[in-house]
């Protein structure tokens, strides 16, 4: 679905530092980008960047990426987070997920979060366009590569949540802290999204997942030693 086009949204995007306009150019090299060595997190499917910018504040000392596929969305994001006072470690472009390795060098990103996608439930071949598709973990396979990297994900629909459930599992990654109703959880330190206050506010479930490639949860890790 195309976007209205704000009157404001040009401006904002020619004139906001924190979005990226070349992302392929910086393959290999966000570090200079942001000009520090600190880890990578990338939210696919930033919506307006209320939870990336909550993110930056909370976690100075991580640099977070909104990637979006729609321009207007982005326009908004950008609107948001320069309101909101972020800091210098945060930043935004208008990309598909399906081009997330040729914008980032293998090992470059530690953590993807997926808040809240499109189910594509309405017709059955529909299934592989969905974030958590065998297809796209192979993609972030690649993307973690040997390091590893893991995956953080929320979402209302209950038939997403399974299928992401199965296929990450089928993948042979390990599930972590998975929530069925994550606001009636033990969970802590969590952030919502605009989605997810709108849907907590309807009484819906909010259920919430981790998947780690090649790696063990940072609890399990410390628990091995």
């Amino acid at each position: 679905m195309r976007h209205r086009r704000k009157p404001w949204s040009e401006a904002e995007m020619a004139n906001n530092k924190a979005l990226v306009t070349n992302p392929t150019e910086n393959k290999g090299k966000w570090n200079e980008v942001f000009g520090n060595d600190n880890p990578i997190y990338v939210e696919i499917g930033c919506g307006k960047g209320g939870f990336l910018s909550e993110m930056s504040k909370l976690y100075p000392n991580i640099n977070f990426i909104g990637m979006e596929k729609e321009d207007q969305i982005v326009a908004a994001a950008l609107k948001k987070s320069r309101e909101s006072g972020v800091g210098e470690n945060i930043r935004f472009m208008v990309e598909n997920v399906a081009n997330i390795n040729e914008i980032f060098e293998t090992g470059e990103v530690e953590r993807l979060y997926i808040n809240f996608c499109d189910p594509w439930r309405q017709r059955k071949k529909w299934a592989k366009r969905r974030l958590t598709h065998r297809n796209f973990l192979n993609l972030y396979e690649v993307l973690f590569g040997e390091k590893g990297g893991e995956v953080f994900m929320k979402t209302d629909n209950q038939p997403l949540f399974d299928f992401s459930l199965n296929e990450i599992a089928d993948k042979g990654w390990r599930l972590h802290n998975i929530s069925l109703d994550l606001h009636n959880s033990d969970y802590e330190g969590n952030v919502m999204t605009e989605y997810e206050k709108k849907f907590s506010e309807m009484g819906q479930p909010i259920f919430r997942l981790e998947g780690y490639f090649n790696k063990l949860p940072d609890d399990l890790e410390k628990k091995d030693e």
